[in-house]
């Protein structure tokens, strides 16, 4: 706790969103097993901070709004799970009860898991989780989405699977941030938001210092085509000395499956 606040809480509001960074607090597993507590962070905060006063903070006040924001997101989901037990199972919005899933039983669903879509942000992301037992949040958004939007498979597969992989698991936190990302769930996103993992990569990975540690296939591909890298051909390919062949095509058009989500989420 006394690291993040000296080191890393500045900043944080951007920062955190960039997977190469470390900027976040990583304190979910110690919030889960109840070797710190939610009031002690915050007093924490408060304490380092000066809460009582904001005009004190300065130019750290984004960031210690944002953090905050964080933890009380948290508490938000231990809220809805107390008071709507059904939430690891069972869609908050029943209208997506009707939504047509596509079966977790073909090796589009294995594909994902194993972290081989053909997309590095991605496989990145799901290579990181079965190597530690961890994964950055931002990257939790981008993979839950691709499963639920552009693969179509239902979220439970998805929560079942972080369930079993994740170190800091929490079954409040996990189940609510499955139904946010479908869209099921209170206060969730809309369901037209689509994470693009081209572009996120693009965006919060741009070097790849992150994708590359986890997708060494693509270590030497240059960073134009690292999210792209279908696109690398000839002496792009010569250059970075990589063979195309060990690194899996991707298993789904996204804009054809983008498409195909949008088209069902507007039947409801």
């Amino acid at each position: 706790m006394n690291t993040f606040l000296q080191h890393h809480l500045f900043g944080y509001k951007v920062g955190r969103d960039y997977p190469g960074k470390n900027q976040t607090s990583r304190l979910s597993v110690n919030l889960h097993f109840g070797e710190i507590s939610p009031h002690q962070v915050w007093e924490s905060v408060s304490s380092a901070y000066r809460l009582d006063s904001f005009k004190n903070l300065g130019a750290y006040q984004e960031d210690v709004e944002h953090f905050l924001s964080e933890l009380i997101w948290r508490e938000f989901s231990c809220y809805l799970m107390t008071h709507f037990r059904e939430l690891p199972w069972k869609n908050f919005q029943e209208k997506f009860d009707r939504f047509p899933w596509r079966s977790a039983d073909d090796e589009l669903f294995h594909a994902w898991k194993s972290g081989n879509t053909g997309y590095p942000i991605i496989d990145a992301g799901m290579r990181e989780l079965l190597q530690t037992g961890y994964m950055h949040n931002r990257v939790r958004m981008i993979v839950a989405s691709f499963l639920v939007k552009n693969l179509m498979i239902h979220w439970n597969h998805g929560r079942d699977w972080f369930w079993e992989c994740l170190v800091d698991a929490d079954l409040a936190n996990n189940s609510a941030s499955w139904q946010w990302v479908a869209g099921s769930g209170a206060d969730a996103a809309p369901y037209f938001r689509i994470f693009n993992p081209t572009t996120q990569g693009q965006k919060f990975d741009s070097q790849g210092e992150y994708t590359k540690k986890f997708v060494p296939e693509l270590e030497k591909l240059p960073s134009k085509y690292l999210f792209e890298p279908w696109k690398a051909f000839g002496s792009a390919l010569q250059k970075s000395e990589i063979n195309c062949s060990s690194y899996s095509s991707f298993i789904v058009d996204l804009k054809f499956s983008r498409e195909r989500a949008l088209s069902a989420y507007k039947m409801l």
